[in-house]
């Protein structure tokens, strides 16, 4: 994981007190994702390990959750979901956080590990597997 561990707690910090704009960027198309909690919490395993042969996993790890409310990107999420598919991309995540007096732009790309989809809306659970910021 490539996570500037201040930048992401930064991140938490700014998620829990802000309300920070967030997007969701899928196949060429943006979507708004609200609702966003960002924790670091503790993963089902008892040592580090590489989950199915695809991503690695350590005990610990950075966790997103959000909302998306247009139940059209649930097509575009299949090849991203962890699960059957051995290969899966990475979900990219856009927000601004104003650190420092700076601006910064983030970059935040996630593994999809879980999706419940309600009649209006689609809750995404996210592992954080790198954080770029610009």
């Amino acid at each position: 994981m490539t996570v500037d561990e201040n930048l992401l707690k930064s991140l938490i910090g700014f998620a829990e007190s802000h309300s920070l704009k967030f997007t969701l960027h899928l196949k060429e198309k943006s979507y708004p994702l609200t609702h966003v909690l960002v924790t670091h919490s503790s993963i089902p395993v008892n040592e580090p390990t590489t989950r199915g042969g695809v991503y690695f996993s350590d005990k610990f790890a950075y966790k997103m959750k959000g909302i998306i409310e247009d139940l059209s990107v649930v097509p575009l999420l299949t090849n991203n979901m962890l699960g059957p598919n051995t290969e899966f991309g990475e979900l990219k995540i856009t927000t601004s956080i104003d650190a420092e007096s700076n601006l910064k732009n983030l970059e935040i790309f996630t593994n999809l590990t879980n999706s419940v989809q309600t009649p209006d809306s689609i809750e995404l659970s996210m592992i954080i597997v790198k954080l770029e910021s610009n």
